[in-house]
């Protein structure tokens, strides 16, 4: 099934100390570049308390344009209760209708981050597949009575009813986030893969989804990278090292082999292989020395990963 090209970029790490006049045109610059959404992570209290709430900053995002998409990737689901969540999801719909992508994970880079939010981190997988099952039967207009393991509810709903289907992308690296995404999912997320890794769980949850009964599903596959960009590879490196040891605090060694660096052309060479595999929304994390050079290098990145589409469609 031939499914479009969606580009996303991670807001700008200096955005909101910037005006509110100097935001909306920061906003701007990435929907005039052809970015379908703006998109921000989300965290409780990662590592030693970071973090920013994810359906609080897309809300923010969305009024900063008219147009311009939005996305939490990921959103932290065990951590919380799905009816809240469901409201939230409505809520965005009615103050920005049509713009959601909603993303979501277990967690689990940080344990403590589960564990200080009340959650045995051992049941983050079951947690969010009976959130997920909740989500979709309200999302689906359902009175829901339901009795799982962790959340048990009586006739609840979500009014005014969903006004269309909120599409879900699941991230995670592990065979269980594949039939994760395979049963209840739009999409999966990858990070932190090789091409070789994203194309064989693609194939394994096109053939999951199958035996489950979900058959022609028009997969929104994702990849969601960091990468720096500078004139040269050596400052395109210490640029992306120095942001990504700061927010996970563990040696960029550790992520640098699926951490493209250097020129956009380069970064995009890195990145072909994962939209030959199926990738079908890009997310990008750049790393650069200013907002606008930020905002300029995922562009040209853009630019360059579309022209080998078209070029390899024609």
């Amino acid at each position: 099934m031939n499914v479009p090209m969606r580009f996303g970029m991670c807001r700008p790490e200096r955005f909101w100390s910037q005006s509110f006049e100097g935001r909306r045109e920061l906003v701007r610059q990435i929907a005039d570049h052809g970015f379908d959404h703006i998109y921000m992570a989300d965290h409780v209290s990662f590592r030693d308390g970071h973090g920013s709430d994810g359906f609080v900053e897309i809300a923010g995002l969305s009024q900063m344009h008219p147009t311009m998409g939005i996305m939490i990737s990921i959103y932290l689901l065990p951590l919380r209760h799905p009816l809240p969540v469901a409201r939230q999801l409505a809520t965005i719909e009615q103050i920005a209708p049509g713009r959601m992508l909603f993303g979501v994970g277990v967690g689990g880079d940080d344990p403590h981050e589960v564990e200080v939010c009340g959650v045995d981190p051992k049941t983050r997988g079951r947690r969010t597949n009976e959130s997920l099952h909740i989500i979709r039967a309200l999302m689906r207009g359902e009175t829901l009575d339901f009795d799982g393991d962790f959340f048990k509810l009586s006739k609840a709903r979500i009014k005014p009813a969903f006004t269309r289907n909120i599409p879900i992308l699941i991230g995670g690296r592990s065979d269980a986030a594949l039939n994760r995404t395979a049963r209840y999912g739009d999409g999966w997320i990858g990070v932190w893969c090789s091409p070789e890794r994203y194309a064989t769980a693609v194939d394994a949850i096109d053939k999951a989804a199958n035996a489950a009964g979900r058959t022609n599903v028009a997969w929104m596959h994702g990849y969601q990278p960091w990468a720096g960009i500078a004139d040269t590879r050596e400052e395109a490196r210490r640029l992306v090292a120095k942001a990504m040891e700061n927010f996970y605090r563990v040696p960029f060694e550790k992520f640098e082999r699926y951490t493209p660096y250097g020129t956009p052309d380069d970064v995009a060479a890195a990145l072909q292989p994962y939209v030959n595999a199926g990738c079908r929304v890009m997310n990008l994390k750049i790393v650069a020395a200013s907002d606008d050079q930020e905002i300029a290098g995922a562009a040209q990145v853009r630019s360059a990963l579309l022209k080998k589409q078209r070029q390899a469609t024609a």
